[in-house]
């Protein structure tokens, strides 16, 4: 699942494309990344609306509008994918032969932005303003929100009696992280997943937000590294395994200590961890 810096590096990478351009006409191919909009309704809001930014909170992306919001967020497998024009658009949009899987595209005066999900996991919603928006109201403080300081983590760990790994999940506490880089920042700051949140002095804290913004800004670099290409729909990052220290790892040597990562059940979502290191 593209966690922040993926969606970080899709939003810097779009925002020269679209930018600017307006909104000629809404594509639906399948309704159902829409749910549970209608089709109608979100082609009301977004037909006829100009690009003014692109943005992204936590893992979602959003298409500011000179009067409403586009937002997207790509679950497992969503991606995008851009289009010469609505030309090439229809020859290829699920065609058998030569095609690509999209669900929704925007038509724009120059090119054409699909969004495509073949397990139909991720969502296109529009709405009338940022107020009106849902995740925009439940969303956490941003992982690499200039806010989003060791005091401000600390406060928050203080106020939660979840395991370490089940916080950083919650993106109603501090928005972005997921399962790849949850693993990834409790391991570089030495603590153990299941370990209670308010269990961390300021010390242990200061460590987990220093782990937390060297693992995502790590990434970030990876992703942009190179910069994603929507016009190849084969797409995808590259080389981001190589800078996994605990993530999938299973098996294979702790880089500190040498013993192997262990991967355990935690929240219904894999954990790994080093059972030497994470205290």
């Amino acid at each position: 699942m593209p966690e922040l810096p993926e969606v970080e590096a899709v939003a810097r990478a779009l925002r020269p494309l679209v930018k600017g351009q307006r909104i000629r006409c809404l594509h639906v191919f399948h309704a159902v990344a829409l749910k549970p909009q209608m089709p109608a309704e979100t082609a009301r809001i977004v037909e006829d609306r100009y690009v003014r930014n692109v943005f992204r909170e936590g893992k979602y992306l959003f298409l500011g509008l000179d009067r409403g919001l586009l937002e997207m967020h790509f679950r497992f497998d969503g991606q995008l994918i851009w289009f010469s024009n609505a030309i090439e658009l229809l020859a290829r949009a699920n065609a058998e032969e030569g095609g690509v899987h999209v669900d929704v595209a925007l038509e724009f005066g120059k090119g054409v932005l699909g969004f495509a999900d073949p397990r139909h996991f991720g969502r296109v919603h529009a709405w009338e303003s940022e107020q009106a928006c849902p995740p925009l109201k439940k969303l956490g403080m941003d992982a690499l929100a200039e806010g989003f300081s060791a005091k401000e983590l600390h406060a928050r760990l203080a106020r939660s009696k979840r395991p370490l790994k089940e916080f950083l999940l919650d993106q109603t506490r501090i928005a972005g992280i997921g399962n790849i880089y949850s693993n990834e920042a409790l391991w570089h700051a030495r603590l153990n997943p299941w370990r209670r949140a308010d269990s961390l002095d300021r010390k242990k804290s200061a460590q987990l937000h220093k782990a937390i913004v060297y693992v995502l800004r790590r990434a970030l670099e990876c992703c942009e590294r190179p910069a994603p290409d929507f016009r190849d729909p084969k797409w995808w990052f590259q080389g981001l395994e190589e800078i996994l220290r605990a993530y999938q790892r299973a098996g294979s040597p702790c880089g500190r200590c040498g013993r192997p990562i262990v991967r355990a059940e935690q929240g219904g979502r894999s954990t790994y961890y080093c059972k030497r290191c994470q205290k």
